[in-house]
């Protein structure tokens, strides 16, 4: 992976571990979208927030993650 660098991604995430989630998470949500269009229903699935050339969702997580798109909460 070429884009987006991860000293890119850091900034916007507290570490690499937290990046790993908060990527793996949105790529399922993205991902979920995808196939509720193909069955005709709409859930609670947020459509991909970013126009990106890649069909691969952790690509499209990780723009929407160097943009600074995605926010997150630490739950305990």
């Amino acid at each position: 992976m070429i884009e987006p660098r991860v000293d890119d991604l850091l900034e916007n995430v507290d570490s690499r571990y937290a990046l790993v989630i908060v990527a793996a998470k949105r790529a399922r949500q993205i991902n979920n979208y995808h196939h509720q269009l193909g069955e005709g229903t709409f859930g609670d699935n947020l459509p991909p927030l970013v126009e990106s050339r890649s069909k691969n969702y952790l690509t499209m997580a990780l723009e929407e993650t160097s943009q600074g798109l995605l926010k997150y909460d630490y739950t305990a």
